[in-house]
């Protein structure tokens, strides 16, 4: 006799979890078609297999599931990463990794001197209507991102920062990588982010933004071209027509959560 427990209902509900978790990534990435061909071909193996009990049509369909797997590691291999990655930044497993780290870390002070010629870069970027596009990293690294601009390694400087996203300059389409209090890398190529509900005016530079705070734990600071507004992309999230004040407080609030 089948006995359905508290077990089964805990398992139920996991399964419903996994599921809807792959379902969100897979709308995000553009491959919810996939996702649900994948599904269809999933409830017609169970069927053949397990209800209609075909041997034959099953073994072949068996055949088919095991070597599907590597298959769909292959394709999805970045939507994999990307859970991962969500996963590992979860808080409280953030906070597990400060724990062990403690003992060989110093405390993270955010000082004014590396926020503030920033806050002030894209103030005046801003009232000029100079898109610029920075990408401040925290604890995962961009590695990736750096190798794709032009090694700068120079302290936070203001005018720089400007100089690098002056109209004529031939870094001033890329971002600019800010790392360890460094000016690291300038001109560097960005995810751009897949998700369809971003407002229709912001442009090429805002979904740059969103996509490696999508895929990192980056701050991303945008300043419009077109609108001379200041905009930061955080964890996917938008917040959009910043001040001055609100920006400062923004980046110490978040730079200050570091490990």
């Amino acid at each position: 006799m089948f006995e359905f427990g508290i077990k089964d209902i805990v398992d139920i509900l996991l399964v419903a979890m996994m599921l809807y978790y792959s379902y969100r990534l897979m709308r995000e990435s553009r491959s919810l078609n996939v996702f649900i061909g994948i599904m269809l071909f999933i409830l017609v193996w169970l069927f053949v297999s397990q209800i209609l009990e075909m041997r034959l049509l099953g073994s072949i369909m068996d055949k088919l599931v095991s070597v599907g797997v590597i298959a769909l590691i292959i394709l999805f291999q970045e939507e994999i990463r990307k859970f991962f990655y969500n996963v590992g930044a979860q808080q409280h497993f953030r906070k597990l990794t400060r724990f062990f780290h403690r003992g060989d870390q110093r405390k993270n002070e955010v000082d004014k001197e590396t926020i503030m010629p920033i806050v002030m870069a894209c103030m005046n970027m801003a009232r000029r209507k100079e898109g610029a596009l920075i990408v401040i990293e925290r604890d995962a690294p961009l590695s990736e991102v750096i190798k794709t601009g032009d090694v700068i390694d120079a302290n936070i400087n203001q005018r720089l920062i400007e100089n690098i996203f002056f109209k004529n300059s031939p870094l001033h389409d890329g971002a600019l990588v800010i790392s360890e209090k460094r000016l690291c890398a300038a001109g560097c190529i960005l995810p751009v982010s897949h998700t369809v509900d971003i407002p229709k005016e912001l442009g090429l530079r805002h979904r740059a933004a969103l996509g490696i705070s999508q895929e990192s734990d980056a701050i991303a600071i945008v300043c419009s071209e077109e609108t001379g507004r200041i905009s930061t992309a955080i964890n996917g999230n938008f917040r959009l027509r910043l001040s001055a004040e609100e920006l400062e407080s923004i980046l110490t609030k978040e730079l200050s959560k570091q490990l």
